[in-house]
């Protein structure tokens, strides 16, 4: 009697290997490597549109969450009457939060799902927000913003490592550009309703508006979210973890490449805790309506993010950081002229800059873990947010010292360090292949 064949292999047409849904949720932990990317989702598939538009969301209530109060620190020190530096720990306090609670949230990702723990960490982080706008303190406003950045690890990290185990390697990049733009679509989205509804009713209006608009992201990602099929369940062990992380940590591409990660985002700190600052101060005295709607410059941000897997095809991975590393430096060079054409098409250099070599370097982490994806990306993360506390905060401090040329000779620092790591990963590259490419 022949065997009987189930109705998903009888689909499937002889010595073809079989699509994501010819299989039960999940896959087998013993299929071949090879098989197991066939069965990744690619450009063309409903669920790869699913899958990109559901981390899409999730990118958005991400940076809407993270930098709730970045448009609102005018209002903040002139309604609590405290410095700049003072108020950018609004926005410290969350990404200090986050940055420390990521590796735990990553190992409860190996241990619970990928798509359980962004749910949960995107429910957790949206209720602490309904919260914020009855903060009655400075300093129970910066408790709650540490909570919920605490609160908010669980997504980013998760998010990154389901990419990296869903999406067949060939769209990687593009598909991690894709969640980038959302947290810039987040990031502008947020500071404009925020700045916009601060203006007009102060700055707890302001956070009411980032939550609701974080909740509907919640609900779009739940709804759009596919099945996880390439997710194997390991138990939380610490001992396996410290060695994961242990060696993530001796590989220099990857160290590199969170060094990247952290300069990056020291710009991006310095530049938009101050920037807000700047524009309503001399010598431009725009009203707080009109510098809100500075976060437009966003947009930009996301169409170099979403670019950002052609130019790394185009020009390899160096080839890309160089160009971001660049944008990014003449933008800075070019927002010290006190005209404000000058300082908005310098803010654009340096968000478009920003947002592409992010991009690059972190879809890199994905695809240059070969275990342990989540700890790989965690710790990206880690370095990435850390950059942000630290430069937020020294260019706020900056800012306050000296004016506007302190923020940008903050960011200045940190885009030569980024450009001596480059360089020097061209170095090691070509001492150890005897080959200058810029591909590797």
């Amino acid at each position: 009697m022949p065997p009987v064949r189930s109705e998903a292999s009888a689909a499937t047409a002889p010595g073809a290997a079989p699509s994501a849904t010819d299989l039960p949720d999940g896959l087998p932990g013993d299929l071949p490597d090879g098989l197991r990317d066939d069965l990744r989702l690619r450009p063309g598939q409903r669920e790869f549109r699913r899958s990109n538009l559901a981390l899409f969301a999730a990118g958005v209530a991400t940076f809407v969450l993270l930098y709730a109060t970045q448009g609102l620190l005018p209002l903040l020190a002139t309604d609590l009457s405290i410095t700049p530096g003072q108020a950018s720990w609004t926005t410290s306090a969350a990404t200090l939060g986050l940055a420390l609670a990521l590796l735990p949230a990553s190992a409860l990702s190996d241990r619970y799902g990928r798509t359980a723990v962004m749910t949960g960490s995107m429910l957790a982080a949206s209720l602490i927000a309904v919260a914020l706008p009855f903060a009655p303190s400075l300093g129970a406003l910066v408790a709650l913003r540490a909570l919920q950045g605490a609160a908010l690890a669980g997504l980013p990290a998760t998010a990154m490592a389901y990419l990296a185990e869903e999406v067949h390697p060939s769209a990687l990049p593009s598909a991690m550009g894709l969640y980038v733009a959302g947290n810039s679509i987040g990031g502008m989205g947020g500071r404009l309703l925020a700045g916009w509804t601060a203006a007009a009713w102060g700055w707890r209006w302001g956070l009411a508006c980032a939550a609701v608009l974080a909740l509907l992201s919640l609900a779009a990602f739940r709804l759009l979210i596919p099945t996880a099929r390439h997710f194997r369940r390991t138990p939380v062990d610490p001992r396996a973890l410290s060695r994961t992380i242990a060696a993530h940590l001796r590989n220099p591409l990857l160290l590199r490449l969170y060094a990247l990660g952290l300069l990056f985002m020291a710009v991006f700190g310095a530049v938009y805790n101050c920037v807000g600052f700047r524009l309503i101060g001399a010598p431009f005295h725009l009203p707080q309506s009109v510098a809100a709607s500075i976060f437009v410059v966003y947009l930009v941000g996301t169409a170099t993010s979403a670019a950002a897997g052609r130019l790394t095809a185009l020009l390899g991975r160096r080839g890309a950081l160089y160009v971001a590393i660049g944008l990014t430096t003449a933008g800075l060079l070019l927002s010290l002229v006190d005209s404000l054409p000058c300082a908005l098409l310098g803010l654009v250099l340096i968000t478009g800059g920003f947002f592409a070599g992010h991009a690059t370097a972190s879809s890199a982490v994905g695809r240059t873990a070969q275990h342990g994806r989540a700890q790989a990306s965690a710790l990206y993360l880690m370095a990435y947010y850390v950059g942000n506390s630290l430069g937020g905060t020294a260019g706020a401090d900056a800012y306050h010292a000296v004016g506007w040329p302190g923020a940008a000779t903050v960011g200045l620092a940190a885009m030569a360090l980024a450009g001596a790591v480059t360089a020097y990963a061209s170095y090691a590259s070509r001492r150890t292949t005897g080959v200058s490419t810029l591909r590797v």
